[in-house]
C-alpha cells in the first residue's frame, strides 16, 4: 500500500515542544537518576573528616547532588572498610572529561580514583600515559571479566585494561502495549530477527490520515541504523568497510518510503526528540537505550505521559543466526591514575564499585549496572512503574554487548564522516551506495594516517 512519506511539520513542532533535549549524535547515555545531565559548575570536594588511621581516597565524579549511586555506594564501602574514607570531587558535567585531563597530567593531582565518562576520554587519557593497567589486580583477585558480557574486550588498549566499567546503558526495543491491543496484534517477543521485526512494524502501520500510527520509530542518531549492523559480532564500526551496512539502510529507508516510520528529514527539521515521538501513543516500537527507561518512569508517575503508560520492553531485533541479547551499549567506567597516591587502597573500591555488591546498589538507585545477574535485573524490574511481564524482565538480561564506538585514538574524526554519511543516505541526498563509499574512502584514508 502507498504511504505518505512526509509528515506535517506543524504536527512535529507542537510534538516537540516542551521536551527537553538529551543524547548525542552517535547515540548517548542520559544521566538516569538525574533526568539529564546538569550544566558543568565549579570543581567542588566534600568535606571529609578522616578518623586516626583512616585513609582518604580522592575520587573524581560529577553530578555529585544530582546522581542518586554516588552516596550509597561510598557508604557501603566505608562501613565494609573503616579503614578508609572517600573524598568525591565533583567536576562538573559538560567539560568532565576536559578537566580531568587537566588535572591528571598537571603535577599537582593527587586523584586515587577517576570515573571515565566516555570511551573517547578513556583513549585519550590512556594515550597520555596518565592511567594505570589494571591486569595485574584482577589477576591477583581473579575477577572474572566474562560477566562484562565482551566489554572489557574492546576496552583493552595494547592488551591491557585501564579502566573497568561500572554502569552500562545498552539498548532494547520499547513498544506500547495500547497500540499492539488496538490492532490485536501480539506484542515483540525475546527473539526477533530483522525480518521479524520489519513485518511487525509494517503491521501495526496506520496511513489513515489523522489517525497515523507508525510501527516503527528511528532517532536522528546515526546509532539508531548504522550499529544494527555490528550486533553480529564480525565488524566493528572502526572497520573502514561499511558494506555490511546497506540491509540495515535498505530496511529503514524501505519503511522511511512506505511511511512505517517517520520521515528522517521532517523530524530533523523539527527537531522532534524520541521521547516526545513515543509520548505521543502513536508509535507501536522505537529502539532506544534503557536510559530512557527512568525517564519514562518519571514522567508517566507525574501525569506528563499518558499516551504511552502502558510500554513494554523486548530484546534488541539481531540477524539471523546471531543470538537474542546481542545489543549495543554505552558505558561509564571506573580507573586508577598512574601516580595516584594510594592505588592498592584504590583498587579495593573500584573492585568493590564494579563487582557485584556495587551493581546490586546502582540498581537499587533505578541505574543500569555493567553486571547484570537474574538477582540485579528483578532489582530493576521491581521498581515501581516498570511493567510487571517477566518477559519485560527477561528483556534486561543481555548476551552480547557491543560499544557503540569502540576504543580508537580517531573515533571523534570517524565519528563526523559516519554522521555526515548517515545524513546523506537518510535524507535522499546520496544512495545508499553512494553513502557507503563516501565512508568507506573517507574513513578509509583517516585509518591510513
Amino acid at each position: 500500500m502507498k504511504k505518505r512519506r512526509l509528515v506535517s511539520l506543524v504536527t512535529a513542532a507542537a510534538m516537540v515542544s516542551g521536551l527537553a533535549a538529551c543524547g548525542g549524535g552517535g547515540g548517548s547515555n542520559e544521566t538516569a537518576a538525574a533526568g539529564g545531565a546538569a550544566p558543568s559548575g565549579t570543581t567542588a570536594a566534600e568535606s571529609v573528616e578522616a578518623a586516626e588511621g583512616q585513609t582518604v581516597l580522592k575520587w573524581s565524579i560529577w553530578d555529585k547532588d544530582l546522581t542518586a549511586y554516588y552516596q550509597p555506594l561510598v557508604e557501603e564501602f566505608e562501613k565494609q572498610n573503616p579503614d578508609l574514607k572517600i573524598e568525591m570531587v565533583d567536576l562538573g558535567s559538560s567539560d568532565y572529561q576536559t578537566v580531568l585531563g587537566t588535572q591528571l597530567t598537571g603535577s599537582g593531582s593527587d586523584f586515587d580514583i577517576v570515573t571515565i565518562k566516555d570511551v573517547p576520554g578513556y583513549a585519550t587519557l590512556v594515550n597520555k600515559g596518565v592511567l594505570e593497567p589494571l591486569d595485574e589486580y584482577i589477576a591477583a583477585d581473579n575477577v572474572d571479566l566474562g560477566a562484562y558480557k565482551g566489554l572489557t574486550d574492546q576496552i583493552a588498549v595494547d592488551g591491557k585494561l585501564y579502566e573497568l566499567p561500572f554502569r552500562s546503558d545498552f539498548w532494547v526495543l520499547y513498544y506500547n502495549k495500547d497500540v499492539f491491543d488496538a490492532a490485536g496484534v501480539p506484542y515483540p517477543t525475546n527473539d526477533m530477527t530483522f525480518e521479524d521485526y520489519d513485518a511487525l512494524a509494517r503491521q501495526l502501520t496506520v496511513d489513515t490520515p489523522g489517525q497515523e500510527v507508525y510501527g516503527a520509530h528511528y532517532h536522528t542518531w546515526r546509532s539508531a541504523v548504522q550499529l544494527f549492523g555490528i550486533l553480529d559480532g564480525k565488524n566493528t564500526i572502526l572497520d573502514g568497510n561499511y558494506d555490511f551496512l546497506k540491509p540495515y539502510y535498505e530496511m529503514a529507508l524501505a519503511e522511511q518510503e512506505d511511511g512505517v516510520c517517520q520521515d528522517y528529514a521532517t523530524l530533523k527539521t523539527s527537531n522532534l526528540h524520541y521521547s516526545g515521538a513515543f509520548s505521543q501513543g502513536n508509535v507501536a516500537m522505537m529502539n532506544m537505550g534503557t536510559w530512557f527507561i527512568s525517564t519514562l518512569i518519571e514522567k508517566i508517575k507525574s501525569g506528563e505521559y499518558t499516551d504511552c503508560a502502558n510500554w513494554g520492553i523486548a530484546k534488541y531485533p539481531h540477524a539471523e543466526g546471531v543470538e537474542p541479547g546481542s545489543t549495543l551499549a554505552t558505558i561509564t567506567a571506573l580507573s586508577i591514575p598512574a601516580n595516584a597516591p594510594h592505588k592498592d587502597a584504590a583498587w579495593k573500591f573500584v573492585k568493590f564499585v564494579c563487582g557485584e555488591e556495587g551493581a546490586k546498589i546502582l540498581a537499587g538507585t533505578g541505574n543500569i549496572p555493567a553486571l547484570m545477574s537474574d538477582d540485579i535485573a528483578g532489582m530493576i524490574s521491581a521498581m515501581e512503574g516498570f511493567p510487571a511481564d517477566e518477559s519485560n524482565t527477561k528483556a534486561l538480561q543481555t548476551a552480547n554487548l557491543y560499544l557503540e564506538m569502540p576504543v580508537s585514538s580517531k573515533s571523534s574524526e570517524i565519528e563526523i564522516v559516519l554522521n555526515e554519511a548517515h545524513d546523506n543516505i537518510m535524507t535522499g541526498n546520496s544512495t545508499i551506495d553512494e553513502g557507503i563509499a563516501d565512508m568507506n574512502e573517507k574513513v578509509g584514508a583517516i585509518l591510513a594516517q
